[in-house]
């Protein structure tokens, strides 16, 4: 199947590991001109060289580094076409270590970089008639779970999703997010849980993932590939859950 994405201008945030670079490794395995962006940058060129994109290095938890990122992408490749805002962050662990300042954080972490980076992306979008905008959110954005502040962030990217997308929609730009659940990749937070604590980790599979086994980002690439494509031009202002089952939501 032809996604129709080969040429067009991607750019993908907290892309130098896990869930980010396997979707802009997928991207660019599409044809795509990729970029990703984050703030390591001996990480980020190595990440950027594996699969043949453009590396720019930036603080997207602020308008500066924010704007500096686009704009060396639109430098570089071209007005963004396709924005994946993966950037994501975690503040505090239950309501007695949670309070304004740590809500503020997971604000910062999540939705802030999402939205500024969404509005400078947009016009030019508009004006081609033609764009996608996808955010990663959780399925602890769809239910309760996690970390209070880290759930309320989420739950907050899903708001900003399905009211962003109607507001797009008759101009061409399609607005989603994807929920993952656990996602298991090396280095990331599972990987650290498998290697200190296995028995905890094997009961929490036995008890959590219906299928048996953690999810993979490059599962999570797939769906964000498909929701980018020509093909999937009637979907926005969707959450598409990708969890093996593990959530327990109706909606």
């Amino acid at each position: 199947m032809d996604l129709g994405i080969s040429g067009r201008v991607a750019m993908v945030t907290g892309g130098s590991r896990g869930i980010g670079l396997a979707i802009a490794g997928a991207l660019a395995a599409e044809g795509a001109r990729t970029a990703i962006v984050a703030r390591d940058p001996a990480s980020l060129e190595a990440a950027a060289a594996s699969i043949g994109a453009l590396p720019v290095s930036a603080d997207l938890t602020s308008p500066d580094g924010c704007k500096l990122a686009f704009d060396a992408v639109c430098r570089h490749l071209g007005p963004v076409e396709i924005l994946i805002n993966n950037l994501g962050g975690r503040s505090g662990s239950s309501w007695s270590d949670t309070g304004v300042a740590e809500l503020e954080q997971a604000m910062a972490a999540n939705v802030y970089p999402a939205t500024r980076l969404s509005r400078l992306a947009l016009p030019a979008m508009r004006q081609a008639g033609w764009g996608r905008v996808v955010i990663v959110a959780s399925i602890y954005g769809r239910e309760s779970g996690g970390s209070p502040a880290y759930n309320l962030a989420k739950a907050a990217e899903l708001s900003w999703v399905t009211s962003l997308g109607r507001e797009v929609a008759e101009s061409g730009v399609t607005v989603n997010a994807v929920a993952p659940g656990s996602i298991l990749w090396p280095g990331g937070s599972w990987d650290r849980r498998r290697e200190s604590d296995p028995s905890a980790i094997e009961d929490f599979v036995r008890r959590e993932l219906p299928r048996g086994s953690f999810g993979t980002a490059s599962e999570v690439a797939s769906v964000v590939t498909f929701l980018v494509s020509e093909q999937a031009s009637l979907v926005t202002g969707a959450c598409w859950t990708v969890d093996g089952g593990q959530s327990r939501s109706n909606l």
